[in-house]
């Protein structure tokens, strides 16, 4: 627990008004950005909300104290949320087409022979070792990614153009094994500046969740926020008194999440029948097959990256090579196959429905790797028990960090889609109670947090 404590990224950051009063810990980007002189056709709101998160993203605004989300029409209807996904389609003599969101999904199963499938993307931002990747004969940069994903969103939305204000949620500690915070808000920024948006404010994604969650309260509260996502945990505990800006006391994350327990189950169910754990014979030795092409497979950012001829020639010459000449054929057939949607909706599937019962029925079967198993609940809590130490060790950090203990926490509010694991909100049922934790609109909680911030900053402008 200790270790696991000291790999826990704390933030204890606070800025005040005017009135020397703390308020929430909040990044502010004031500078010109884009043509302010653009003319309006149709109504575009003041400020713009957004929850860029690893697996969905959600557009909102507000007015006064009430937050919207803003939908996007797919195919009739109306959607709060969607995939945090790109693709592009290849296309002769021109740049290559491209879409996000839904859409993305429903053009690249139109013919994934064609297209560059990406999710997950959001997890490259701090990374160093991401500094782009092709995509046919171009090469894109984080930013151009985010640049790309966001244009769409914004017409999948009905906006001609973006308003001047964008307030965007940050994790508190972005994923990877060892993320750069400058480097990742260095890159947003990039993007931001290319979509012509005036001012930018970043705020920590817990702290926009608890200031939708503050809407309920009616009298003085101290509230812990754990946001679960795809790519993150992350905690802020907060001070809210009515009539009173809100206090922030203490802020701690780390890049395990809802992706962290995907690849629990594609390392002990899937990779193993793609060849997982065998060998191959190099120079009259017989040596262990390279773990880090497993280990990407059962990352859905690098499995997108993982169909580059490059790796196919290693894989093939390792099939070649080795006992586990079939199992490792057929992990270079679903790579080039890019089955990596059909892969997540089968985890997503069975991770959904072991929050609703005990067991549960993975099935796979895609470019003649079929996969069928029946999981325990138990099993997969086996499979993240270590994961759930982690997050533990991160609630400790929170509350180290506000200087308090569990007592002292009046509400605990829960959010994101990983929150819904039955295994992870026990950790807080046996620290506060189940009678203090609360949960609710999971997927857009932080978007109409993110509005009701940018309303607050853009009537003290």
């Amino acid at each position: 627990m200790a270790e696991a404590r000291k790999r826990c990224k704390r933030v204890c950051l606070t800025t005040h008004n005017r009135s020397g009063r703390p308020m929430p810990v909040i990044l502010r980007c004031k500078r010109r950005w884009g043509n302010s002189r653009r003319i309006m056709t149709t109504p575009i709101p003041q400020t713009i909300g957004i929850d860029f998160g690893t697996t969905n993203t959600v557009f909102a605004v507000a007015q006064g104290t009430q937050a919207d989300v803003l939908p996007f029409d797919f195919h009739g209807q109306p959607l709060d949320h969607v995939r945090t996904a790109l693709t592009f389609r290849r296309a002769v003599q021109r740049e290559p087409l491209r879409d996000a969101g839904n859409w993305a999904i429903d053009m690249f199963l139109e013919a994934p022979e064609d297209t560059r499938f990406l999710q997950s993307f959001k997890s490259f931002a701090a990374s160093h070792a991401f500094s782009d990747t092709a995509v046919f004969a171009r090469r894109f940069k984080f930013e151009d990614l985010l640049e790309s994903f966001l244009v769409r969103m914004r017409e999948h939305a009905g906006l001609n153009h973006f308003p001047e204000r964008l307030v965007i949620g940050r994790p508190v500690t972005f994923a990877g094994s060892n993320p750069d915070e400058a480097l990742a808000i260095a890159r947003y920024s990039a993007a931001f500046a290319k979509l012509g948006f005036e001012h930018v404010d970043f705020v920590l994604e817990p702290v926009a969740a608890s200031y939708f969650f503050a809407q309920r309260l009616t009298e003085p509260a101290t509230v812990l926020v754990g946001d679960f996502g795809g790519g993150t945990s992350d905690f802020s505990i907060m001070r809210f008194v009515p009539g009173r800006p809100a206090e922030p006391l203490g802020h701690t994350g780390l890049g395990i999440a809802g992706d962290t327990f995907d690849y629990r189950i594609i390392d002990a169910v899937v990779s193993p029948r793609l060849g997982k754990g065998g060998t191959y014979r190099s120079w009259d030795k017989e040596l262990p097959l390279p773990a880090h092409y497993f280990t990407s497979f059962a990352r859905w950012n690098e499995l997108s990256m993982m169909n580059r001829p490059a790796v196919i020639k290693a894989l093939e010459e390792l099939a070649a090579a080795s006992p586990q000449s079939a199992a490792l054929k057929s992990f270079v057939a679903l790579i080039e196959s890019g089955a990596s949607y059909s892969l997540y909706q089968a985890i997503s599937k069975t991770k959904a429905a072991l929050s609703q019962a005990e067991t549960a029925d993975f099935s796979f079967d895609v470019e003649g790797v079929s996969i069928s198993r029946r999981i325990e609940r138990n099993e997969f809590e086996a499979w993240i028990a270590e994961d759930l130490v982690r997050i533990d060790a991160c609630i400790d950090g929170a509350l180290e960090a506000a200087n308090i203990g569990p007592e002292a926490i009046d509400r605990v509010f829960l959010t994101g889609g990983t929150s819904r694991v039955p295994a992870l909100r026990a950790l807080f049922h046996k620290r506060f109670g189940r009678s203090r934790v609360e949960s609710g609109d999971e997927l857009i909680s932080v978007a109409k947090g993110l509005a009701l911030i940018g309303t607050e900053l853009a009537s003290r402008s």
